[in-house]
C-alpha cells in the first residue's frame, strides 16, 4: 500500500525526537535547534515525496548545517535545491530559543549551504530528475540537532563531552538501525568520516555494507577540487554506482 514506508519513516523520526527532547547540553553549547520539530512540515514533505519505497543505499550526513537543514528541514538542504529541484517548500517555524546570530528564516534564508549545493548539485547533474535518484537512494542525517555556542559557532556532535555524546549517540544509532530496516538498505554511505564511523558502530551486527565518500564541506580542503568527481570515483571503487542521467 502506497504510503506505508513513508509512514514508518515518519514514525521513527517522531520516536527519535521524543528520545532527544529530554537531553541537555552544557556550555560552550548555549542553543540547540531541532529542525525535525520546527521544520516538521518541510521534512515530512521530503519523506512523503521521496521515502515511500525501499532503498538500496542510504547516504548519511553528520548533523544539520546552519544554512541547510536548519533552515529547510531537509538534509544538506540548501534552499535553492530543496525548493527548485526537490520541489519541497513549506512554512518553517522557529526554535523556542533562538540565537541572535543564527536566525531561522526558512525558505527566505538568503545564504547558500555550500555542502548542500555541492551534494544536491552533483546528484542533479548525474540523475537529471530527483525521482531517478530516489528510486534507489535516500539522504538522511545521523543526528538531527544543531549545537550552537555563545559566539554563534557550530559545535559538531563529535566535540561534545562523553557524558552528553553517549545518550545522544544511543538514540541516533537506534534511529539509523530502524531506518536501515525500514528501507531494507544494502549500503550506508557516510558522507565524511564521522558518519561512516557511527554507521559502522551502529550497524556492526547488521547485514549491511558501510562505506564513505568525501564530505563536501568548504572546511574540507580536498572538497574544493572536483568534489563530485572524487565522490563518484569513491562510489565506483566501492561498487556503488547508480544509473546515469538519461533525459
Amino acid at each position: 500500500m502506497r504510503g506505508k514506508i513513508a509512514s514508518k519513516v515518519r514514525a521513527t523520526t517522531r520516536k527519535l525526537c521524543e528520545q532527544l527532547a529530554p537531553l541537555r547540553f552544557a556550555a560552550p553549547v548555549t542553543h540547540v535547534y531541532n529542525p525535525l520539530e520546527y521544520a516538521r512540515r518541510a521534512h515530512n514533505s521530503y519523506i512523503r515525496s521521496y521515502a515511500d519505497e525501499r532503498k538500496a543505499v542510504i547516504f548519511l550526513g553528520m548533523n544539520p548545517g546552519p544554512f541547510g537543514m536548519a533552515q529547510t528541514g531537509v538534509p544538506f538542504g540548501d534552499v535553492g535545491y530543496v525548493r527548485d529541484w526537490l520541489g519541497v517548500q513549506e512554512p518553517v517555524g522557529r526554535p523556542a530559543i533562538e540565537h541572535p546570530k543564527r536566525p531561522i528564516q526558512g525558505f527566505d534564508c538568503p545564504r547558500s549551504e555550500v555542502s548542500g549545493s555541492r551534494l544536491w548539485g552533483a546528484i542533479a547533474d548525474h540523475y537529471g530528475r530527483p525521482e531517478k535518484f530516489f528510486e534507489r537512494h535516500f539522504i538522511a542525517n545521523y543526528c538531527p540537532l544543531v549545537f550552537i555556542e555563545s559566539s554563534g559557532r557550530n559545535r559538531t556532535p563529535d566535540k561534545l563531552p562523553a557524558r552528553e555524546r553517549e545518550p545522544l549517540f544511543d538514540s541516533c544509532d537506534a534511529y539509523l538501525r530502524r531506518l536501515v530496516a525500514i528501507f531494507e538498505a544494502e549500503w550506508v554511505i557516510g558522507i565524511g568520516a564521522f558518519a561512516e564511523q557511527r554507521a559502522r558502530e551502529a550497524l556492526a551486527d547488521r547485514q549491511v555494507r558501510v562505506g564513505r565518500i568525501l564530505h563536501p564541506s568548504p572546511a574540507n580542503p580536498r572538497a574544493h577540487n572536483d568534489w563530485s568527481g572524487s565522490a563518484r570515483r569513491q562510489l565506483e571503487a566501492l561498487g556503488v554506482c547508480g544509473r546515469r542521467r538519461t533525459s
